[in-house]
């Protein structure tokens, strides 16, 4: 019995680590959010663990791991203050060009991918709106740069639940992604628009 309890805390810390590698900035302005994320909420079928997003701030702080958080990088062996950068780490993004590139089709498609791994809390069907009000209004709050933590911060549910079956299934599709981002950035941005006017001859 306690070698099968081991082998069950091993996998979901192995889940939640990965799911805590969303939690990063990633490159139609809303109405600011009613609230902002408190908790992160890692699931897959009855399994349910949280981290607080007050916790990811400590860290960020103080460069300090607490609670399950703390539990999840030692297991992984991560090196907190490393973590701390990271969460600290901002991506300078002027608020046009987000906006922009969020309502391009490859934008539609990349936050349709990411809105099945991380959406509100047993609300899947607002996970888009929420993610791009996020990303946006981050960026907004941050002056034109984004954070995890500013992300966080904008992110319009108290509870935000990551996928463990739909993370892990993107994970097995890495090069699929990759490719993704490779024909954003490399194309022209009017030439992605589903509305663009086709070329002149």
């Amino acid at each position: 019995m306690q070698i099968a309890s081991l082998g069950r805390k091993r996998q979901a810390l192995v889940a939640i680590a990965l799911g805590l590698s969303l939690v990063v900035p990633w490159p139609a302005v809303s109405l600011p959010p009613a609230s902002a994320a408190e908790n992160l909420v890692f699931v897959s079928g009855a399994f349910r663990r949280s981290i607080a997003v007050a916790d990811l701030e400590h860290l960020a702080k103080t460069g300090q791991a607490r609670g399950l958080l703390a539990d999840v990088l030692s297991f992984s062996r991560q090196n907190p203050q490393e973590i701390a950068k990271l969460l600290n780490q901002s991506v300078s993004l002027p608020v046009s060009l987000v906006s922009r590139l969020l309502n391009t089709r490859i934008g539609e498609a990349i936050l349709q991918r990411l809105s099945v791994i991380v959406f509100p809390l047993k609300a899947s069907q607002a996970g888009i709106p929420a993610m791009r009000s996020a990303m946006v209004l981050g960026v907004v709050e941050g002056n034109g740069s984004i954070s995890a933590i500013s992300f966080l911060r904008a992110y319009p549910a108290q509870q935000m639940e990551v996928s463990i079956p739909a993370l892990m299934n993107l994970i097995s599709k890495t090069s699929s992604i990759t490719e993704l981002v490779r024909f954003f950035s490399e194309s022209p941005l009017d030439g992605l628009r589903g509305d663009a006017p086709a070329a002149a001859p």
